[in-house]
């Protein structure tokens, strides 16, 4: 008789918790954008928001790295500003342990200082990339960031 019930519940317990997973997952506020063809390791889609202009001068764009994509390391001259807006990421700036980052943080990237972002193995994450002052230049692409650096020490502050 136990196991009747445990073979009854079981499959209930299993379909409710999918619904709530399925439902606390958040849609997308913007388009997945085009896929990243250079600068990046793994999957990333890039819709840009607000294209380069002389009259706000700046560009945004929503950036979605899948599971364990990144970017290559980079700066940005007059620094950028990273909403992210689903998922789990990692951050880094150089020489600095690798930052874990949520939906609902705010990432200030300093000018001229050499970083890296992206998502952590087991999510994607997506962001709002707001690049200021794009008439110093948008991004200086480097180099890619390396397993290890990518798996380096955490810090979940």
């Amino acid at each position: 008789m136990k196991s009747k019930i445990v073979i009854i519940i079981v499959p209930v317990l299993l379909l409710q918790l999918n619904m709530w997973a399925q439902s606390t997952i958040p849609e997308p506020i913007f388009p997945k954008g085009v896929k990243a063809t250079a600068n990046f390791t793994g999957t990333v889609w890039v819709q840009i928001l607000v294209p380069p202009d002389s009259v706000f001068n700046l560009v945004a764009g929503s950036v979605t790295f899948e599971p364990g994509a990144r970017s290559y390391w980079h700066i940005h001259n007059a620094g950028q500003i990273l909403m992210v807006t689903n998922g789990t990421g990692y951050t880094q700036e150089k020489g600095k342990p690798v930052r874990v980052i949520h939906r609902g943080d705010i990432v200030i990237c300093p000018p001229n200082i050499e970083h890296w972002h992206g998502a952590s193995p087991g999510s994607a994450m997506t962001h709002i990339a707001l690049n200021p002052h794009a008439d110093k230049g948008v991004v200086n692409w480097l180099r890619p960031v390396t397993d290890k650096e990518y798996n380096g020490p955490k810090d979940n502050n």
